[in-house]
């Protein structure tokens, strides 16, 4: 960190890597807090995919030993800094110009219910190998205060994109929303988002539907698709988030019925687009902001605007692909700056929190 930190001009190095293992998004943002709207400068970006070997085992973490566990927990953290450090030299980046990284890690479990949130990516060895203050470990205190540790977004979308929609969409690994109502921010996990998408298309080598093109020649499942609807988790009130362990225990054994994969496909589109109408509709939302990478899945943004009257925006492609490392990146800011990062309203605790652990670069 800059000896000399000016509290109000910030500059982060934001990580994001979601639950859809696309790789990892890296931001390097600039934040003016000098008035009360806050501004952003985006200044460089980049996606890094993840190692073969790095994502064989986040496909099969659930059958890691607990050394191979923390093995890989090192591993992603040497990948981090590897990346970084390419970054800086890439964009041509003054290293003492950046007053941290702030990496939200990699999601391995996420059990709000039981009291934990677990994302590896080892912020010591980050900050070792960068000679870059990290904080990470954005979830926990929030779950510890009681809440869901997610979402977590909101709080950006609503400091940083607030003149562009009422609403604020997030189609990532799963989907979720942030709105105002009664002048409080709601946030919470809709549906399922890409994750079984890209999950059903690596049966035949894919990594993703590109523009729902697959899902475009299926059919709809009716009945599946009412399963899906009666799904305890559709039924209940915010604060709610889910995580893969929900996909697994209650989805894909629904889902997973259907053979074909384009009826699948088709099913999922519709399903996904239903309940986003379903939260839209229910809460009188005019317009809404879209960002993640469904965003760019052009059948199902078809099928929203199709079920829904309002205003769909869908920004530009660096904002669709970086908002949340933006946002993460502005959530450090925050925590230099001795601000809350959770909005309680949002994630269900009692209070709020400045959350994130913070490593000291030792040079």
């Amino acid at each position: 960190m800059n000896q000399q930190l000016n509290k109000n001009k910030i500059e982060i190095i934001g990580l994001m890597s979601g639950t859809s293992l696309d790789g990892l998004d890296v931001a390097h943002v600039s934040f003016n807090f000098e008035n009360e709207q806050i501004d952003f400068e985006l200044k460089n970006y980049k996606t890094v995919p993840y190692s073969t070997s790095i994502l064989k085992k986040l496909d099969n973490y659930l059958a890691l030993f607990v050394p191979e566990m923390l093995m890989l927990d090192k591993e992603i953290g040497r990948f981090y800094a590897d990346t970084v450090n390419d970054f800086i030299e890439k964009f041509k980046i003054v290293k003492s110009d950046i007053d941290a990284i702030a990496s939200h890690g990699q999601t391995i479990f996420h059990q709000p219910h039981n009291g934990f949130t677990y994302q590896i990516g080892c912020g010591t060895t980050l900050a070792f190998k960068t000679g870059i203050d990290v904080i990470n470990d954005f979830r926990t205190l929030d779950v510890v205060a009681g809440g869901q540790g997610a979402p977590l977004v909101p709080i950006g979308d609503f400091n940083l994109f607030s003149a562009k929609a009422n609403a604020f969409l997030n189609i990532g690994g799963f989907t979720n929303i942030s709105f105002k109502k009664n002048n409080e921010i709601i946030a919470f996990d809709i549906c399922s988002g890409n994750l079984p998408m890209n999950d059903a298309v690596k049966s035949i080598g894919l990594t993703f539907d590109k523009n729902g093109d697959l899902a475009r020649k299926g059919k709809i499942d009716f009945t599946i698709l009412e399963e899906l609807q009666k799904l305890e988790h559709f039924h209940k009130s915010a604060p709610k988030s889910l995580g893969t362990e929900w996909l697994e225990s209650d989805f894909y054994p629904i889902i997973n019925k259907i053979e074909s994969l384009e009826n699948k496909l088709r099913t999922l589109v519709e399903h996904t687009a239903i309940e986003i109408i379903n939260v839209l509709s229910s809460n009188s939302i005019s317009s809404i902001y879209i960002t993640g990478g469904g965003a760019k899945n052009s059948f199902l943004i078809e099928r929203i605007r199709f079920f829904f009257k309002g205003e769909v925006i869908v920004p530009s492609e660096e904002i669709i692909d970086f908002k949340e490392a933006i946002i993460f990146a502005f959530l450090g800011a925050r925590y230099l700056r001795n601000e809350t990062t959770t909005v309680k309203s949002v994630t269900g605790a009692i209070i709020e929190v400045s959350s994130g652990n913070f490593h000291r670069a030792t040079i």
